[in-house]
């Protein structure tokens, strides 16, 4: 089995043994289930196993992204703003989480060592938290552009590449949507780019990928467009379960930016 479909075999196994799951969706099936046996489940679980699958032989970091919304609006119809909670995992040399939680994001370190993490007072865990409340800031000078091949279609696209280079922007961008996003909650800055066009269509996926990455990041204090009215992309409707999307995320200036170059948002 391919790796992506052994993390998609693990999530089921969690999601069906769970008392308080009542549906879940994932990016390699794109269908809602149903895996409340007890009837008792209150939560819709979607996720992506493995985002990055094709950059796994590469050796290169890849992750899972996880969106949890409640009984009252399950998937179809609600939100990204609906979710209760978003996840997003990094493997790479250590093993991270990003949480949203109700007063901001928090990050989850996995194995420090092979005993465990370490805590004050002496005792180990398998889990510690290392980041309390992340917040990216408003400005940076790290960008990651995706889809560059819109820029041929969208003389905007082209011209905010340019502002990227011509200002001395570092450019940090390894094709895997969970690494390049994920930068800005340990460097504290950073915007990530898809905007889409006619001949490069969209391909990130709404309820798997944009809706948890957008909440963590708004919980941070950045921000998100939908790519078309500059709007959040946590007000986007799910009408189906493998809705595409164009997005911006990340420092709230350069997503504004984005904004009035792409969507033409005055």
């Amino acid at each position: 089995l391919s790796v992506d479909v052994i993390a998609d075999n693990i999530l089921w196994d969690a999601v069906k043994k769970s008392p308080i799951v009542r549906e879940g969706a994932s990016e390699e099936d794109p269908i809602v289930r149903d895996v409340d046996e007890g009837g008792e489940g209150e939560y819709t679980i979607c996720w992506d196993p493995l985002d990055g699958s094709s950059i796994v032989d590469n050796n290169w970091a890849v992750g899972t992204m996880i969106g949890v919304w409640p009984k009252k609006t399950g998937l179809i119809g609600a939100t990204g703003r609906d979710q209760v909670t978003s996840l997003v995992a990094l493997y790479g040399p250590r093993t991270t989480v990003l949480v949203a939680l109700e007063d901001g994001t928090y990050e989850f370190t996995y194995g420090c060592t092979p005993e465990g993490c370490q805590l004050p007072d002496g005792t180990w865990e398998p889990w510690i938290c290392s980041r309390k409340d992340i917040r990216i800031s408003e400005d940076c000078k790290i960008f990651a552009p995706a889809n560059l091949r819109a820029a041929q279609d969208l003389p905007g696209y082209k011209k905010l590449i340019d502002h990227f280079m011509e200002n001395r922007y570092t450019l940090r961008y390894s094709g895997g949507l969970v690494p390049d996003v994920y930068q800005q909650f340990t460097k504290n800055q950073g915007v990530f780019s898809n905007p889409t066009s006619d001949g490069s269509p969209a391909k990130l996926r709404l309820a798997f990928e944009a809706a948890p990455f957008g909440l963590l990041v708004e919980k941070a204090g950045g921000k998100t467009s939908d790519g078309v009215t500059g709007n959040s992309i946590l007000d986007v409707e799910i009408n189906a379960v493998d809705q595409r999307t164009a997005l911006c995320i990340g420092s709230s200036n350069e997503v504004d930016r984005f904004n009035e170059m792409i969507c033409m948002v005055e």
